[in-house]
């Protein structure tokens, strides 16, 4: 289980803790207790890998004997019925902990492949995919490993790593001055970006000198405005209505990311299944 998060492991025992419950009552009284399996995981569709070595976590975490061997590597392109991984082992235990390893990497693998679809979209301009906070719950880091793993990067990992002053803040402080002169007060020196809602706004931030400013559904006309005005003094990121068909236009506007809740919400999972050679 090298090389994978105590917050994923944690996620994965949970996941099994909700599926075994007291016990695999269907495998347990049909499999005899000594009696061994050998599988394949194989691909059912084509697209990126992402989440072999959760699998491989999840099949240790119910028994220790479980021989897990990836046959593909992370963030790798394969194609419908490609071989990803083999595993052997205590047949009760392969079978007990089948679904929820292919959970697992059914999920991060469909992140991951509709990930790199956003990049490669915006191939040959500067912009960067960024992902958001809109992950399954107590899923974060599984995910955000998924746009990793896809080629994208992460946006903040939650509210305590940097300051998004949106425009709920923004109004709840009366404008964008006082709310960013409060979290400069006391940020404690993270990172503020700013929720620009206009050009004029964006006018602002940069006599403020935040680090960072986000265009929020802005149309491509003001976020080419904004490029222009900001002339590299601060970051720009753009977020709302991302779609594959629109964000190649997005990037050539110059912005430096585009985040997208699409990454992590509405990724389909990957068609993966485990299948048993006899």
């Amino acid at each position: 289980m090298k090389n994978i998060s105590p917050e994923i492991i944690a996620s994965i025992q949970r996941a099994l803790d909700e599926d075994i419950g007291t016990g695999d009552v269907t495998t347990n009284s049909i499999v005899p207790v000594d009696a061994a399996m050998r599988g394949q995981i194989i691909a059912k569709q084509s697209g990126i890998i992402a989440g072999l070595d959760a699998a491989e976590a999840c099949f240790s975490l119910v028994d220790i004997r479980i021989a897990f061997a990836a046959q593909v590597r992370e963030g790798e392109r394969v194609q419908d019925r490609q071989l990803l991984a083999t595993v052997s082992g205590p047949a009760r235990a392969v079978l007990t902990g089948e679904r929820t390893a292919l959970n697992f990497l059914g999920r991060m693998s469909g992140i991951a492949t509709l990930t790199r679809q956003f990049v490669d979209a915006v191939a040959g301009t500067k912009a960067i995919i960024l992902d958001t906070r809109k992950t399954a719950p107590g899923l974060r880091a599984v995910d955000k490993l998924a746009v990793l793993r896809g080629g994208g990067q992460n946006h903040r990992i939650g509210l305590y790593d940097m300051i998004l002053i949106k425009d709920n803040h923004i109004d709840f402080a009366g404008g964008i001055e006082e709310a960013v002169r409060r979290a400069r007060a006391l940020g404690n020196g993270i990172q503020i970006e700013v929720e620009a809602r206009s050009v004029d706004d964006v006018k602002v931030a940069l006599g403020l000198g935040v680090e960072r400013i986000l265009l929020d559904n802005m149309s491509n006309e003001m976020m080419k405005e904004a490029v222009q005005i900001t002339a590299g003094r601060a970051k720009l990121e753009t977020s709302g209505n991302v779609t594959l068909e629109t964000v190649r236009k997005i990037a050539e506007t110059g912005v430096d990311y585009i985040s997208s809740g699409a990454l992590t919400h509405s990724a389909k999972v990957f068609d993966v299944s485990l299948k048993w050679m006899k």
